[in-house]
């Protein structure tokens, strides 16, 4: 088996490394070939795999490339994680908002539409590159935001599944405060990429026990300093959202927040460059433990599992992904791109059958999929009209002076990226 990531010489990478190490397995790797432009990182994350696999005694050979179509040809499957622009790109979309008094983050709101539209031409080349040198390897997406890039890909008729690891982390902390084993856990988990609600938590499979009531009645203070949330409004909800709905229902608390602080996106630069630099020591043989502090806790699980249940070769029956609607959620349109749990194998993903969402979800999630039409259509086209529309139409956004604001800012922090402006 091939499996090709491109982003390879991303800092994330030894966390997806280890799991490949560790659940061989499961998924049995006989060639991984990491992909980046970028030729000095990638030298220093390749060196730390070989080290990884050898020390886990992993008998798969791992390449690097900076050539695409190399890289891709033959694989079974391409994981893509790429950051168009880098950390810069990401520091801008999380500080020009803030002029406007919007929320500055990279996935929602102004800076996650910047994201898409930098991203989302980049991704559809790299897939079509796959389609010539393969036309049966599967795309396997955790290149934010996941939800629009995973409908690009869909609507361009390509073998292609979008992958978060927000409900394997609800997954692994609920399993630790309830002390059972993850897999005993199911996840009742609906919505659209980074807005998503946990309605309940089942015990043994879809259709166990539902624990959530006992989860919050017992638990919910830690779960709600996990969200920075007040434990008032899990207990008013009934449900767990997503930390990412924090951006929603404490906008205005989070911008003054923001407003106050470095960027995320410093704090994780500085991170990088430490990490850069222990992945230099030829005596490092496993992923340091700054890496959990870099984001995408529990990703390697999560890939190695829908790799492996893609390519017919096991997995889990039951796994949350992101993939087209097909009548879920009866209130969005067939191509609309969900994530909720899906019974996943070498056709795909079927998505499970979900509990009726309450209209306070339902409402929020039809808004934002009409912002992320809009934002698919000006990423795919261009034009300032688009962009503004998209920003209109998001609920983060909602007043014309701020879209007219917002998209004089993310067209002028990004023209090297749009070959119209």
């Amino acid at each position: 088996m091939k499996l090709a990531v491109v982003g390879g010489g991303s800092t994330y990478t030894p966390e997806l490394i280890d799991g490949f190490a560790r659940l061989r397995d499961t998924l049995p790797i006989e060639e991984l070939v990491l992909v980046d432009p970028a030729a000095d990182r990638l030298e220093l994350v390749g060196g730390l795999a070989r080290r990884i696999f050898a020390k886990q005694d992993h008998p798969g050979t791992v390449v690097t490339t900076s050539d695409v179509d190399a890289g891709v040809a033959d694989a079974d499957a391409v994981l893509l994680q790429l950051r168009v622009g880098g950390q810069a790109a990401r520091r801008q979309d999380e500080t020009w908002p803030l002029e406007c008094g919007c929320v500055g983050q990279e996935t929602t709101g102004a800076g996650g539409l910047a994201k898409a539209m930098r991203t989302v031409p980049v991704v559809l080349d790299i897939a079509e590159r796959v389609r010539r040198a393969n036309p049966d390897a599967w795309i396997i997406d955790f290149t934010n935001p996941v939800g629009i890039v995973t409908r690009a890909l869909l609507q361009a008729g390509h073998k292609a599944v979008g992958l978060c690891n927000v409900a394997i982390g609800f997954q692994r902390k609920f399993a630790a405060l309830l002390d059972v084993a993850p897999g005993e856990i199911h996840l009742d988990h609906v919505g659209l990429n980074h807005l998503t609600w946990e309605l309940g938590v089942r015990l043994g499979g879809p259709g166990g026990e539902n624990v959530l009531p006992k989860l919050l009645a017992e638990h919910g203070d830690a779960v709600a300093d996990d969200l920075r949330l007040p434990r008032q409004v899990l207990d008013r909800l009934g449900v767990v959202p997503s930390y990412y709905l924090r951006y929603f229902y404490a906008h205005d608390e989070v911008v003054r927040e923001l407003a106050t602080k470095p960027s995320r996106a410093a704090e994780v630069a500085a991170m990088e460059r430490q990490l850069l630099a222990m992945y230099g020591d030829p005596a490092l043989d496993e992923k340091p433990e700054l890496l959990a502090k870099r984001g995408g806790a529990f990703y390697s699980e999560a890939a190695v599992d829908l790799a492996a249940a893609l390519l017919g070769d096991g997995g889990s029956p039951v796994q949350v992904v992101n993939t087209y609607n097909n009548g879920t959620l009866p209130f969005l349109a067939d191509d609309a791109v969900i994530e909720v749990p899906a019974a996943v194998g070498a056709d795909g993903p079927a998505p499970l059958a979900v509990p009726a969402l309450d209209p306070l979800y339902a409402g929020l999630l039809s808004h934002v999929t009409a912002y992320e039409d809009l934002a698919l259509e000006a990423a795919l086209r261009g034009g300032r009209d688009r962009v503004f529309r998209a920003l209109l139409a998001h609920p983060l956004v909602g007043q014309y002076d701020l879209a007219d604001g917002l998209t004089d800012r993310l067209i002028a922090h990004n023209r090297e990226h749009f070959a119209w402006a």
